[in-house]
């Protein structure tokens, strides 16, 4: 149950995972031709966005499907993004953490 007392069929924790794993894949992809396109440009100074601002953007995008589960009440479907997002904040620390970590 949420908190209104019902429940949609869609509030359950694997579509929050299946959410958590797709959407940062999916916008990842859609960054990376749009850096692509941009390192092709000539008046584009830096040849481009580097890999770990993509890959953390791509990473914060799993906010987008939180706000909408959380206006539509599917806490079940909120509990199962968390899953997928610690997972891919860990793996976004232990391949660029060094590289932040040392850079002070």
């Amino acid at each position: 149950m949420n908190r209104l007392g019902m429940r949609h069929p869609y509030d359950k924790i694997w579509t929050g995972i299946a959410a958590g794993i797709v959407v940062p894949f999916v916008l990842y992809a859609i960054l990376l031709s749009i850096s692509d396109a941009l390192a092709g440009m000539d008046g584009f100074p830096m040849g481009g966005i580097r890999e770990r601002t993509l890959t953390l953007i791509a990473l914060l995008t799993n906010v987008i499907p939180m706000q909408i589960f959380y206006r539509r009440h599917w806490d079940d479907a909120m509990r199962g993004m968390v899953f997928p997002t610690l997972i891919y904040a860990a793996i976004w620390f232990y391949r660029y953490g060094n590289e932040l970590l040392n850079s002070f």
